[in-house]
């Protein structure tokens, strides 16, 4: 009897605390679906975003400038007598450059979830460092060994870099705010460029210096500053907006409660399982995101890795040439501004995706077309890095936001950025002499340009037939809010930025 009687207590006490829980959970879901702005009336919008602002952008724009630099920097060292000196002859110099790629394009989607499990602030502080030294080493090679090893490690550090950062980026910002930021981060490769080749004219005149040719001191001296801005990185990176500390919990909840509003739970907390991540890849929305990107990363590295070379061709000295490989990455940096200020105002993606399409279009099909003429190819060469390097951020931008929470942007940005950079083993191999034509290299480079356009036309009517499905569907109905939030874009509720 007494068994009986404490049996039916307990189930009472079960049946209670079930209950309870059920309340509190509707209780938290009727305040969550409160919006933001009237849950937190007391908090200045402004003045917290500012802080974010100020605290992110700047520091992951500094740090990609310096990973783009160390990159890409081998084709100012070029101009200086590192092939000369190294014996490279053939396509030697070519298979340096493509060796980056292999650990660079394998190591993304892994790369992203240690970003995860250690954090930001200390994975990415511990890989610049690495690839500021691997710079510094190769600058101390003496044979194409030592290149060839030297450009795999530099792969290998560099990979958590732009996925890296692109993931964190997204976890900070709404989807209708987010491409001015991302453009400005991402445009630090163009202030790379041109950061790179006035480095490269003042280093220049170093050549002899301590007994090193001046290509040496270009890895020596940039490599070093690498190294000294990624032990400052440690401190300075800011992490995931759930765990950083220089956000008071009140403003920590309202940057939560305004990005669930805009894509639902980020899911920092949940370990996703391998079905999960294989799910991802299902998307064939994903798949085509992968396509968009790859077709601007042959014409980006090709423009990267020989300007240089091209504007040489047209008669000038090396110094000369440093100098004019610089106006083409400013104007680049303009227009990409430009570019992202109004795809932001008018809160779109796919026409600020063409509009620099053409303009690159326009570009190597001058530079394909035109011969003999200097001035008109130098011209050209403004509009193909303009109009790659403007398309690029809002490409890669508008497939990450729409991709909501931390698994699906994680893998997701690590694959488009992953598979995208295969088109570095093509690039690479655009040019393989130093003649006055490169018509394969132009040629290639419109040919994947054209890929781009057609898997934007075709991720973009994916969105739109999504949207529109989603509209005449009742599938929500039946969901739990709660369960709702933590699906992310899968969420019948959410619609897709176009």
């Amino acid at each position: 009897m007494t068994t009986n009687t404490s049996r039916t207590t307990l189930q009472g006490d079960s049946s209670f605390l079930e209950k309870q829980s059920h309340l509190h959970s509707s209780a938290s879901s009727a305040v969550d679906r409160v919006p933001y702005k009237v849950r937190f009336a007391h908090i200045d919008e402004r003045k917290v975003m500012t802080k974010i602002d100020l605290r992110v952008i700047p520091v992951l724009t500094l740090l990609y400038l310096l990973a783009f630099l160390d990159r890409v920097n081998i084709s100012n060292a070029a101009i200086f007598g590192l092939k000369e000196d190294l014996h490279l002859h053939g396509t030697q110099y070519n298979t340096a450059l493509v060796i980056f790629f292999v650990p660079y394009v394998l190591f993304e989607i892994p790369s992203n979830f240690l970003l995860r499990k250690f954090s930001p602030h200390v994975w990415l502080s511990i890989m610049m460092f690495g690839f500021g030294l691997v710079t510094v080493t190769q600058g101390l090679v003496q044979n194409l060994g030592g290149l060839l090893t030297t450009r795999f490690f530099l792969g290998v550090c560099e990979a958590t870099m732009f996925p890296g950062c692109s993931y964190l980026i997204a976890m900070w910002y709404k989807r209708d705010e987010i491409q001015k930021r991302y453009s400005l981060f991402f445009a630090s490769s163009s202030l790379a460029g041109a950061f790179g080749g006035l480095l490269a004219t003042a280093i220049g005149k170093m050549d002899g210096v301590a007994g090193y040719r001046a290509w040496r001191w270009i890895f020596l001296l940039e490599g070093t500053l690498t190294c000294l801005v990624g032990i400052a990185m440690w401190w300075l990176v800011a992490d995931f907006p759930e765990t950083v500390t220089w956000l008071t919990d009140e403003e920590k909840a309202f940057v939560k409660a305004r990005l669930e509003e805009d894509v639902g739970d980020s899911g920092l907390d949940r370990k996703p399982t391998f079905k999960e991540i294989i799910r991802v890849f299902k998307d064939f929305r994903v798949v085509a995101g992968a396509f968009m990107y790859l077709g601007f990363v042959v014409p980006a590295y090709s423009y990267a890795y020989f300007s240089p070379t091209i504007i040489k061709s047209f008669g000038y000295s090396a110094i000369r040439t440093q100098l004019l490989s610089v106006p083409p990455w400013a104007c680049s940096f303009v227009f990409a501004m430009i570019v992202a200020t109004f795809s932001d105002l008018i809160k779109h993606r796919f026409l600020f995706v063409l509009l620099p399409l053409f303009v690159a279009l326009a570009g190597f099909s001058t530079l394909l077309g035109v011969k003999d003429n200097y001035h008109v190819e130098y011209g050209a060469l403004f509009l193909a890095v303009s109009g790659v390097y403007s398309a690029m951020p809002v490409i890669v931008c508008w497939f990450n936001s729409n991709l909501a929470g931390h698994l699906r942007r994680s893998v997701g940005t690590g694959w488009q950025i992953g598979f995208g950079n295969l088109g570095g083993f093509v690039a690479t191999f655009t040019f393989l002499s130093e003649s006055s034509t490169f018509s394969t290299g132009y040629s290639v480079c419109i040919g994947f340009i054209c890929l781009s356009f057609l898997a934007n036309v075709i991720y973009f009517v994916g969105l739109v037939l999504e949207n529109r499905r989603r509209d005449y569907s009742n599938e929500g109905a039946a969901i739990p809010e709660d369960e709702k939030r933590r699906m992310g874009d899968l969420n019948p509720d959410y619609r897709y930025m176009l």
